[in-house]
């Protein structure tokens, strides 16, 4: 199981004038152990720059992020072998005709044999209930079967950490539980945002964002009540 690490991490943009910075994040100090790690917080709040800085997709601006002692800006390549990014929008990341295809694409290092690449495949789409879909064109799909196509390419592979932007958005009630039994299944270190309460209380510990800084961060009941109060207090959702 990985184990991520935020050493006083900051992420800021130059503002449109002046040298004012506008913080993404700020001052984060985080080691990330458990088995399943929730993120919940208001649209634009810094829920994704903090899922991004785990596979290096975003770079700290200061500090230092590392997944199993392997810096994220020096060690990216092992990073991102170790680590497996599923996005809310799966047409951002599915690139093939079919679910199929996107899966044994992301199979072809592992397995050079056409053979054997289909039949991990196989194994991979039957775990998500996707098999059956797997040689329609992707753009004939759902989104949610999209959004599980993607995840399938991703277990695939067997990264260490699967991290997920926002998961269950694009899922109907079926899917969604789908989904939610599968993560209670893995092996691999779950770290996924959502604005599903009910799914965040699945998690083992919850982290509340609020305008770039760690608001709360404990088990996922207090973190949603928290995180309720908080909506409640500011009048966000």
């Amino acid at each position: 199981m990985g184990i991520t690490v935020f050493d006083d991490v900051s992420v800021w943009v130059a503002a449109e004038e002046g040298d004012t910075r506008r913080y993404l994040l700020r001052s984060v100090t985080l080691e990330l152990t458990e088995h399943r790690i929730g993120i919940i917080g208001a649209n634009g709040s810094g829920k994704s720059t903090l899922l991004r800085l785990i596979n290096g997709l975003t770079r700290p601006t200061s500090g230092r992020v590392s997944v199993d002692g392997a810096d994220t800006v020096r060690s990216v390549r092992q990073v991102r072998r170790a680590v497996g990014f599923v996005f809310t929008d799966p047409l951002s990341q599915l690139v093939m005709p079919t679910g199929r295809e996107d899966v044994e694409l992301s199979l072809r290092r592992r397995y050079r044999k056409g053979p054997e690449r289909r039949n991990a495949a196989e194994t991979a789409l039957t775990g998500l209930g996707m098999l059956s879909l797997a040689d329609q064109s992707i753009y004939e799909l759902s989104g949610g079967q999209r959004q599980l196509m993607a995840l399938a390419a991703v277990l695939a592979v067997a990264p260490t950490v699967l991290v997920m932007d926002e998961p269950s958005t694009l899922l109907d009630l079926r899917n969604r539980e789908l989904l939610r039994k599968v993560l209670s299944s893995l092996d691999q270190q779950v770290i996924m945002s959502t604005h599903d309460l009910e799914l965040a209380n699945d998690m083992d510990r919850v982290l509340v964002v609020d305008n770039g800084e760690i608001a709360f961060d404990g088990a996922a009941g207090p973190a949603v009540d928290f995180y309720r109060r908080l909506c409640s207090a500011t009048g966000f959702a």
